[in-house]
């Protein structure tokens, strides 16, 4: 299993971006986003399971983020808005072949190669 992380970039404070993580190799359950800022833990971000119904975001982006899913392109997505300077980081897209949204970074086999964003103040 692969998973391709894009739509990164530089924006300013209060745009938004929009990040797509494509699956190859296998249909998987529970997706994931993950974010890592320079000299920080890499946290939990949101996550959706299998038919897109269940998902759940950190207490920092909920309200302003937006995951989904598209199967039939085995792609989930990431839709940030208003965004602010601290959502800087690395963002990881991350999967499981299990059920059940987890936030704890362990718990997700497969990991993409990260997309970076930077929001400018």
């Amino acid at each position: 299993v692969q998973l391709q992380a894009s739509g990164g970039g530089l924006v300013q404070a209060g745009g938004s971006l929009r990040l797509s993580c494509v699956a190859s190799g296998s249909r998987l359950s529970t997706m994931a986003w993950f974010r890592q800022a320079p000299g920080k833990e890499r946290e939990f971000v949101g996550g959706i399971n299998l038919s897109g119904v269940r998902k759940n975001y950190s207490d920092s982006v909920k309200g302003r983020f937006t995951i989904s899913r598209e199967n039939s392109k085995n792609t989930v997505y990431l839709q940030m808005n208003s965004l602010k300077p601290e959502d800087t980081a690395v963002y990881y897209c991350a999967a499981k072949p299990v059920t059940g949204i987890t936030t704890t970074r362990a718990d997700y086999y497969y990991w993409g190669q990260g997309t970076q964003v930077t929001v400018s103040s």
